[in-house]
């Protein structure tokens, strides 16, 4: 700033300098006489200011000429490079001119106005590790996704370049949902730089998505040394994965490692719940039922959800309805104020045919939150206490159209899942599932995998038996169900009036 303040106060002094010279010679009489070679010549004061400016181009000239013999001397004497120096001076001037309006066009969103200047400036400049990469990126905004493609490919060839270029068909083919060769890209990406951390989360999410669970325990162990992950996300996520590796075991039917893979995964994240299910699952076929209880009741308390509740519930299949109520106060004193653990409660002692204490348990669920499971259990305590049809229709009719309440949602684009999976499968978010509400919960319909049976018949407390990972059903007996008692399902044909319908056998 100073300085460009004294070279204005420089130009205005030699302005102001040779105005008043000017001025001098105009008023001054006679004229300024010049003499060469004996021969006299004299000027008026005009015609020397004239003189003057002519005196100053010529010698303009004359340094030109100048630099020019010197560097053809140079050239003649061997520097090749002279000639080229001196008439290259003008063209890397207008080179990086276009080369500045290529970048000015490129943050302006002008891709065709980037693409002819960046083309330009490498006809002066021949700097392609700089037009290409402006030539790549004005390609994609312009949507020629063929010239980015030559492009990010003639990057490849510099060294300094390539991880630019393998980023970029990178990008390319995860648009193109190529995964297999976006694997091998990422990989080679990593490889040029590992604590690149856009390249650590795109090879995390596709080895993933490949189960290559190996891999991604390497590039998680990176994203912790590079500080890209902090220490308590890194141990989830690392349960996560080895949660997803005992998934892939207990699809090969090898239940050694399926139980050793599990229980690992629950003692690195014991609030993870399908790692904390499946533990608890295989501590039950090893007949283990105190172990899998312990692990179940920590994860309760830390967050409730059904599936712990299903398992808890495998323990002991052929206990009573009223033999559970009492077992199950083991979880359901952990935090009984939990939505979660009142509507368990309530189902338990519903299946028990203790209305007057399940309509306690669920408390002022019913205006807080109003969702199918609540609604529908409040039409099988109002159908126990012996209520009129209509009242119990009532309750029905308001669970037809009430939220679904808690399910696994993507954090990342809000996609609702029937189930918990390490990756999304609307987004490919890697461990963004959590059990919440989603933001824009659709009504329920007629889907009635979470609404309790109203209970009319016999007491036959079934266990539940929920597969690993699969919607967990509730923990409470199913009987046979009056079909005008629920809503109908839009895929069955609903039975005739008065016609009963019998549980499905295969149903436990």
């Amino acid at each position: 700033m100073l300085w460009s303040l004294i070279k204005v106060l420089i130009f205005v002094a030699i302005i102001a300098a040779l105005g008043l010279g000017a001025s001098y010679l105009i008023e001054t009489e006679g004229g300024v006489q010049v003499t060469i070679a004996g021969i006299e010549y004299t000027f008026g004061p005009l015609e020397s200011v004239i003189a003057l400016l002519i005196l100053m181009v010529g010698l303009w000239i004359v340094l030109k000429v100048a630099s020019f013999v010197v560097a053809l001397l140079r050239f003649l004497s061997g520097d090749e490079t002279a000639l080229s120096r001196y008439f290259d001076r003008s063209r890397e001037r207008r080179g990086y001119r276009a080369l500045s309006e290529s970048l000015m066009a490129l943050a302006g969103g002008e891709g065709k106005v980037a693409i002819s200047k960046a083309q330009k400036a490498e006809k002066l400049l021949s700097k392609p590790e700089i037009t290409n990469i402006i030539t790549a990126q004005a390609a994609e905004m312009a949507g020629d996704t063929q010239l980015a493609a030559d492009a990010y490919k003639k990057l490849l060839t510099d060294k300094d370049t390539r991880f630019v270029g393998v980023r970029g068909i990178l990008k390319q083919k995860l648009a193109e949902d190529d995964k297999e060769t976006a694997l091998k890209l990422a990989e080679k990406a990593f490889e040029l730089k590992p604590r690149h951390e856009e390249v650590q989360d795109i090879l995390l999410r596709l080895q993933a998505e490949a189960h290559d669970w190996k891999g991604a325990r390497n590039t998680l162990n990176a994203k912790l040394k590079s500080g890209a992950l902090p220490r308590d996300v890194y141990t989830r996520r690392e349960a996560v994965l080895a949660l997803s590796e005992a998934q892939d075991i207990l699809d090969d039917d090898t239940p050694i490692e399926r139980r050793e893979a599990a229980i690992t995964a629950n003692k690195k994240s014991p609030d993870l719940i399908p790692a904390a299910v499946m533990a608890a699952r295989t501590y039950i076929g090893q007949g283990n039922g105190k172990y899998a209880a312990r692990i179940l009741k920590k994860t309760w308390g830390v967050h409730p959800h059904p599936d712990l509740a299903a398992a808890f519930a495998e323990i002991a299949p052929e206990e009573t309805a009223a033999e559970r109520v009492e077992r199950f106060k083991a979880l359901t004193d952990v935090n009984p104020d939990d939505p979660e653990t009142r509507m368990l409660a309530a189902e338990l002692l519903i299946a028990a045919e203790d209305f007057p204490a399940a309509r306690r348990a669920l408390g002022d669920l019913v205006e807080t939150k109003p969702t199918v499971r609540v609604l529908t259990m409040m039409a099988a305590i109002e159908r126990g206490l012996g209520a009129p049809e209509a009242e119990v229709r009532a309750w029905l009719g308001k669970a037809v159209t009430a939220p679904r309440g808690t399910r696994w949602v993507c954090d990342s684009c809000s996609q609702v899942h029937k189930g918990w999976m390490p990756i999304c499968s609307n987004c490919g978010a890697f461990d963004t599932l959590s059990w919440r509400e989603a933001p824009h919960d659709a009504v329920a319909g007629a889907e009635g995998e979470n609404m309790l049976p109203l209970i009319v018949g016999e007491d036959t407390p079934p266990a539940p038996v929920t597969p690993p990972m699969e919607p967990a059903a509730d923990p409470v007996m199913e009987t046979e169900v009056t079909a005008t008692d629920v809503p109908p399902r839009p895929d069955v044909v609903p039975p005739t009036e008065g016609e009963t319908v019998e549980p499905d056998p295969t149903r436990k």
